[in-house]
């Protein structure tokens, strides 16, 4: 008995116990590999399915050149022993793994995958996969010191670890996901730009496109042969100019636009298959726009024309105004007739300006203007010379709208009895017979190309009165010139403090394009120019100007004037205008003014500057489009007529509206 005993323990000491323990042992080992391994997967597949899949391959190829060394050590199940291996091992025939779905192959699992993600241009931190990894490496130690312990933790401890992985994960699904979000702009900013490169009313233009399509396949012989289709091309046609109509956008376009443009497509699709003669389409198509540049020549000249009929005639409004003003004028006796403040017109101590106008709605505005932004407007001395026909009506608009505490004169051309042909050149030249011809022959075949020379202002001697000035105003030494077509929009009083340095003329200079330097408005092909001025100078502008009268006395610029208006007496130094002569006769006499003082353009350019004009002192409506004239350019407006009273009763009975 005592012998069997002894023989049962010896049995149960080598035999069941080794079986019991190592059972248990391998069960808790499988749960923990398990389970871990399942997540793995999931997380692997989760993050494979958000980031880049290029950097992902759990497959071993070993010709990749993005593959590199696996991790050169693998942990056994303690994490105590390892074992070398070499690039793909786990193929190797003498390799093998006895426990079956052992943590070594899960681990090789691990190991593989960081070394084919171990990117050099990704950091740690910024490797899903490595973040992965190692969630579950701290996952699976978390469960080993569990089992460790004899399954002695609480229900408490496996949620407050499940609830760690679940925060980690959460916050790695967040910044992969922040990731994926910073590469969304970019894709949102390329869609804006190719939204906004994108052609605006394309339907319009691809009808338009359709017309002359059409119209081309109707004048070709093929289609006059095929009466059917040239009654269905003829019927398209009419059915898509009913549709454009007058549209200029999409928008415009009636509701069966779209299906008259898929019409259209079909019936041209048919007349495309018809047609067998390209040299006959291109010869079409190349008289077509011979046809085409033609008529737009054509139009552009009668363009040109219609615009300088309309600058040169007088509104009805400002026709019935001065008629108006006129014959109240001479309804009042003498003594009401006569300006206040005489006594200042020669005061050189003053502010002392020239405006030279038959135009009484624009002087007005230029003294409206200059007297609002004046900081003392007692000092300011306003110069008016117009012509017999509205001197009456200037008189009796200022007398009837006195400009506050400044002081007005106005007079009549007519009354300069020093002004006349014996002395001024350009008043011999401008009542000569070929100056006559030049305006009013019938047969112009030879004339001038550009109408602008055809104004009537250039026979005004008005226009030539500002080469007169220290004849006009004896006694001051300092003048501003303003023309009529100004605005005024700050205070000017220093200009009259503006060291000219020895010059005669201030102005601004409008050299900032190529067409404003002196090639452009004189014949440099005469040796009498070409020998005394540089072409590419600089020009100026006329429109406000500080002339020093005392240095022009000095200088005898008058007298240069007339020489030159004598060599031009046929015109071939320059054509008409004022401003050829200024600049000759101020050549080497003209000191230039800063840019602000003086902004030009608002009656023929729509895109002058906006700052410029906001920190302008004068603004310039030169060109054909003035602010009274329908023609003038709309945005452009306000400045001039904010300084008009359109309630005044003469405006209202002249029918005068803003």
């Amino acid at each position: 008995m005592m012998v069997r005993n002894v023989v049962m323990v010896m049995l149960f000491v080598t035999v069941i116990a080794p079986i019991i323990l190592y059972t248990d042992r391998l069960g808790s080992f499988q749960v923990s590999s398990s389970s871990s391994g399942d997540d793995f997967v999931e997380d692997v597949t989760a993050v494979a399915a958000n980031a880049h899949t290029g950097r992902l391959n759990l497959l071993p190829q070993e010709s990749s050149t993005t593959l590199k060394e696996p991790v050169g050590v693998v942990y056994s199940d303690n994490s105590t022993n390892s074992y070398p291996e070499t690039r793909g091992s786990s193929a190797h025939p003498n390799h093998s793994h006895k426990d079956g779905p052992s943590v070594d192959s899960m681990e090789h699992v691990s190991a593989r995958v960081l070394s084919t993600t171990n990117d050099q241009n990704l950091s740690q931190t910024d490797n899903p996969i490595r973040q992965v990894t190692q969630t579950l490496e701290q996952g699976n130690q978390f469960m080993s010191d569990l089992h460790a312990k004899g399954g002695g933790a609480s229900e408490q401890n496996i949620d407050n670890a499940s609830q760690t992985t679940e925060i980690k994960n959460e916050r790695q699904s967040t910044q992969t996901s922040s990731r994926v979000d910073q590469r969304k702009p970019k894709k949102t900013m390329t869609e804006k730009q190719n939204e906004e490169t994108a052609v605006p009313d394309v339907r319009v233009r691809h009808l338009k496109d359709q017309l002359i399509r059409a119209k081309v396949y109707l004048s070709l012989p093929a289609t006059r042969n095929n009466p059917h289709f040239t009654r269905e091309l003829r019927l398209r046609i009419k059915e898509v100019q009913k549709a454009l109509w007058e549209a200029t956008k999409d928008s415009d376009l009636p509701r069966n636009a779209y299906d008259k443009l898929k019409a259209m497509e079909q019936t041209l699709t048919k007349g495309k298959q018809i047609q067998d003669d390209c040299a006959a389409m291109v010869k079409k198509l190349r008289a077509m726009l011979h046809s085409m540049e033609e008529q737009l020549r054509v139009h552009r000249k009668q363009t040109m024309f219609l615009t300088q009929l309309t600058a040169k005639t007088l509104p009805k409004g400002l026709h019935c105004l001065p008629l108006r003003l006129t014959t109240e004028y001479y309804t009042l006796n003498s003594s009401q007739q006569i300006f206040p403040n005489q006594e200042k017109l020669e005061d050189p101590l003053l502010y002392h300006y020239a405006l030279f106008s038959d135009n009484v709605l624009a002087a007005a505005v230029v003294v409206n203007s200059t007297i609002t932004h004046a900081k003392d407007p007692a000092n300011h001395v306003f110069h008016i010379v117009t012509d017999r026909l509205n001197y009456a009506a200037m008189r009796m608009w200022f007398l009837v709208n006195p400009p506050g505490k400044a002081t007005i004169q106005v007079q009549n051309i007519e009354e300069f009895t020093w002004l006349n042909s014996s002395y001024s050149p350009v008043l011999k030249q401008l009542g000569s017979a070929s100056m006559i011809n030049y305006y009013f022959r019938t047969h112009r075949a030879n004339s001038d190309s550009n109408l602008k020379f055809r104004n009537p202002k250039y026979l005004s001697i008005l226009n030539h009165l500002r080469f007169y000035l220290p004849e006009v105003f004896p006694k001051l030494n300092k003048v501003l010139f303003l023309d009529d077509d100004v605005v005024v929009q700050n205070d000017l009083t220093g200009l009259w403090a503006l060291d000219l340095k020895g010059n005669v003329n201030g102005a601004v200079e409008t050299c900032g394009e190529s067409f404003h330097r002196f090639d452009r408005y004189l014949n440099f092909s005469n040796p009498l120019i070409s020998k005394n001025f540089d072409a590419r100078a600089c020009g100026w502008a006329y429109g406000m100007n500080i002339f020093d009268l005392e240095e022009w006395k000095k200088q005898n610029i008058t007298e240069v004037y007339h020489r030159w208006q004598e060599l031009n007496h046929d015109r071939q130094l320059w054509k008409l205008g004022t401003l050829p002569p200024g600049l000759i006769t101020f050549w080497k006499r003209t000191y230039p003014l800063d840019r602000s003082w003086h902004v030009l353009g608002l009656g023929y350019n729509p895109s002058v500057n906006q700052k410029e004009i906001d920190r302008a002192a004068v603004i310039h409506y030169n060109g054909n489009m003035k602010p009274w004239l329908e023609i003038g350019i709309p945005k452009y407006r306000n400045y001039w007529v904010k300084y008009v009273d359109y309630d005044h009763m003469y405006m209202r009975e002249c029918n005068i509206n803003p």
